[in-house]
Parts: structure tokens; sequence; C-alpha cells
């Protein structure tokens, strides 16, 4: 199940990077930017151009996906297993639906809905906290990332 930290980082994390394996072990990263929590089951995944990431999961099911806030700096790693739903099967029509409203114009179709149960799930911060954790109050981290990256709240 999500936990609220999972939770949490799907909802501020704009982009997230699934790791896959094929069959022999051989490790690829695919950056994600259409994924969603299904309540607290399991993490939607919009496959939209990763065939490589479709394939290795069909021969090795186990993944991490992993996902931080910019602008605060920490977020989480999902273990898991995931599933491919292929466009057109009873999964991928009931599975969909949240990921379309994420669509950003010029997407031409969502492939494959990769859904992802979680197994383990842990947190992930920049090294800094660990550095010095008594500057890294989490407000302070954010007004740095909106100065570095110039950009203001909404």
């Amino acid at each position: 199940m999500l936990n609220d930290l999972a939770l949490s980082s799907i909802e501020t994390s704009v982009l997230c990077w699934l790791a896959t394996a094929d069959s022999k072990g051989q490790a690829s990263v695919s950056p994600k930017q259409i994924f969603c929590a299904n309540g607290t089951e399991s993490l939607l995944i919009a496959n939209i151009a990763s065939p490589h990431s479709r394939a290795n999961i069909r021969q090795n099911r186990k993944v991490c996906v992993s996902m931080i806030d910019i602008f605060v700096q920490k977020g989480c790693k999902i273990y898991g297993e995931a599933k491919i739903h292929e466009k057109g099967s009873e999964g991928y029509e009931r599975l969909v639906p949240p990921l379309l409203k994420l669509l950003e114009p010029g997407y031409l179709q969502i492939r494959d809905v990769i859904e992802v149960h979680p197994t383990s799930i842990k947190p992930l911060m920049a090294p800094s906290y660990h550095l010095s954790p008594e500057k890294r109050e989490e407000e302070t981290v954010r007004a740095e990332g909106y100065e570095t990256y110039g950009v203001r709240p909404l």
C-alpha cells in the first residue's frame, strides 16, 4: 500500500524515474511525467514512449520508482512489482482515466498503463539534509529552491 510519504511525493513531484531491469539484470532508468496514485493500492504510470521499460517489465516485474519535490529536495523510492495493462484490456480501461486527466496538449496517446504495487517505500532526500541537518528546515530549503530556479509559488 502507498503510505503518506508516497502519496505526498506523488502529489508534489513533477517527474518520477522508473528503474527496470531485464532478465539478465541490466538496469535501465526512464523518466515519466504522467503518474498518479490509485488510491492507496498502487502507483499508476502512463507508458507514452518507453518500449524498453515495457519489455523489461515483461521480463522482470521488480521495479523501483524514485520521485522528489525539487524545491524541498525530499521524496521517496517505491520498490515494488509492476504490471503492464495494454490498451484495450479491462485493466487499461479501468485505470487510464485519472492519467488521461494529466495529459498535456501534444501527447499522442497512453500506450499502456504501468501499475506498480509497492512492496516497500523508503524516504529519499538530498545529501545536504544529512550533512547539515541543523540548517535544513523545509521552508528554508524551499525558499532557496525558488531563488535558485528563479520561480515564485502560485
